[in-house]
């Protein structure tokens, strides 16, 4: 998608083999290959290997270094093919598709490369060898012997006449860059030790990707319609910026050391926040430039991912009502602002006016966290976040002298705790569950203790983890965040964060060996470059959903984090979410 995440696609071959368009380099003849990032880096090399020789492709987007650079001119992919033994002859392929392939593309020779245009916008090919045109495509054949080096670059509505040494330059600046940012971050967190580092690591430098450089919104993938199960229709959009995914997000960024982007994204949100007449014109999510109306729309002339349609764009669970949304957002406002110490008297005036909505509406019913499209249901987990947001909401005004309605916050909070503790937890099965009055397990009870409303010794508690292991998990061992019906035809996957989240439970209730067993298991589940999507079929390792997942990696840190501290580690910055005593 160029030029930004949510921009309509270019290349979208993965959800359509011949309609989506493709930019590929690869040997001409049969070939194995294997790919990595460069070390602390999101610069990909990919090695072939062929009879004979070998040659590394390395691809790579340049940070935008300098605000005084050109429109566009960082908007690019760079690719740098180096032959380091024997020859190889190579295919290239320039095949884009403007618009989620609904418009034709025209493709013309010009100075230096070749220059493609269609839906009102150009995408420019610098290339060094000469290509052959037929419609839609520009493609040739080309020979690497051992020593070449040859750069093709790509760039979005600019034509650049960028030379190797430039392009050279950029690399190592790209190289330096990341390192520079991952330099001050973990490295010094011993907490993080262990054989997991590297993908902590790689996490960090994944959810610096999500996050949007002009607004500090915070991407909950950069795919859409990756399906949650193969054939199936549960494929949706997640090129937005959802308040749940982007405050656990701003949380795990803040935890590795990286309060500039933890702050930014707060301060566009709360800028959100102030535009609004009336807190209950807050969204579940937005664009990643703020935009409000998010439509649905399902493309029928794209096959989708192995035949999985609908291929949708845009999310319709935009329109939900979901009250979970308020305490996720009042905690990551909470534990980035030191407890409520950097908020100044405009932000907090914003905070008590979301905190004194949620009095008015948490006897409502909603969508809940994971938007299921059937009836709205008084969820406990919804519950649970409205108390979280009076009760941190209560921490602030108390610790810093705030002024705030403190004695109806107060009667509200207790409200809560007693109707979550009357409705939300079942005897029978002796465990929260999903929904009031329900007997329906959901993986989200076990965030309860994390949220510091009962204690992990509660036997409520111990309940819910033995209910949740009996009930909800996979033959291997991998949870599934609930099975009851939510409205959707077909099944999905274990659900990663939910797996996360047992591990964390389990880490701070004393159960260090078993949580850290879970936790390698899991990791077991990550790509070969040490990524996650949202789910996973346990029987077999396929990764469903959409790719790669910030909700994933997050809990990877945030899991990490509390063994760290079970194996009595001391972190260096806060505490991670909801857990700061």
């Amino acid at each position: 998608c160029f030029p930004h995440l949510e921009s309509p696609s270019v290349f979208a071959r993965i959800l359509d083999c011949d309609k989506g368009g493709h930019f590929s380099i690869q040997p001409a003849e049969g070939f194995e290959s294997s790919h990595h990032y460069l070390d602390k880096t999101n610069v990909l090399e990919t090695v072939f290997r062929t009879m004979d020789g070998r040659a590394i492709l390395t691809d790579f987007m340049p940070p935008n270094v300098s605000e005084s650079s050109a429109v566009h001119e960082h908007q690019a992919v760079l690719r740098k093919l180096v032959c380091s033994y024997g020859s190889l002859s190579f295919t290239l392929e320039f095949s884009p598709r403007f618009d989620y392939a609904r418009c034709d593309t025209q493709i013309n020779a010009t100075e230096g490369g070749y220059l493609a245009t269609g839906n009102n916008e150009s995408l420019f090919l610098l290339s060094p060898n000469a290509l052959d045109i037929i419609p839609g495509q520009a493609t040739g054949t080309f020979t690497v012997q051992a020593g070449d080096t040859i750069w093709f670059a790509l760039y979005y509505d600019h034509q650049h006449l960028a030379h190797a040494e430039m392009l050279e330059h950029q690399l190592n600046v790209t190289i330096q860059f990341w390192r520079n940012w991952v330099h001050h971050c973990i490295n010094g967190h011993c907490i993080f030790d262990g054989p997991w580092h590297e993908m902590i690591i790689r996490s960090g430098l994944l959810l610096k990707l999500l996050t949007h450089r002009e607004t500090g919104a915070i991407c909950a993938a950069p795919t859409t319609s990756l399906p949650e199960q193969i054939g199936g229709v549960r494929n949706w959009d997640y090129r937005f910026n959802w308040i749940r995914d982007a405050a656990f997000t701003v949380q795990a960024l803040y935890n590795l050391g990286h309060v500039e982007e933890a702050k930014n994204f707060l301060a566009w949100f709360i800028k959100i926040c102030k535009n609004l007449d009336d807190p209950s014109a807050l969204q579940i999510m937005y664009g990643l430039h703020g935009e409000q109306e998010i439509d649905e729309i399902e493309l029928s002339h794209l096959s989708g991912y192995w035949n999985s349609h609908p291929v949708r764009i845009g999310n319709a669970a935009a329109r939900q009502k979901q009250l979970d949304i308020y305490g996720e957002l009042t905690l990551a406002i909470y534990e980035t602002s030191r407890y409520g110490e950097d908020i100044s008297a405009d932000i907090w005036q914003t905070i008590s006016k979301i905190i004194d909505y949620v009095c008015k509406i948490w006897k409502t019913k909603d969508a809940g966290l994971w938007e299921v499209r059937g009836n709205p249901k008084h969820f406990v987990y919804s519950k649970l976040m409205c108390w979280v947001a009076l009760d941190r909401g209560i921490k602030m005004a108390e610790a810093n002298s705030y002024s705030a309605p403190l004695k109806k916050w107060h009667k509200t909070r207790n409200q809560l705790s007693k109707i979550i503790l009357e409705k939300g937890f079942n005897k029978k099965l002796n465990s929260f569950v999903q929904a009031f009055d329900s007997e329906a397990l959901d993986a989200t009870s076990l965030l309860i203790p994390l949220m510091e409303f009962l204690p992990f010794n509660d036997p409520r508690i111990e309940g819910t983890i033995d209910a949740t292991l009996k009930h909800l998990t996979s033959p291997e061992g991998l949870l599934y965040r609930y099975v009851s019906d939510d409205g959707l035809p077909g099944q999905e996957g274990t659900f990663i964060l939910c797996s996360f989240w047992l591990v964390n439970v389990l880490a701070l209730s004393g159960k260090r060996n078993q949580a850290e067993e879970f936790f390698l298991k899991l990791l077991d589940y990550a790509s070969p470059l040490g990524l996650f999507a949202e789910e996973v079929d346990s029987s077999t390792g396929e990764l469903l959903g959409n790719f790669p997942q910030a909700f994933s990696h997050i809990g990877l840190i945030n899991s990490a984090l509390y063994l760290g501290k079970a194996k009595g580690r001391q972190p260096m910055g806060p505490e991670p979410l909801g857990n700061e005593a």
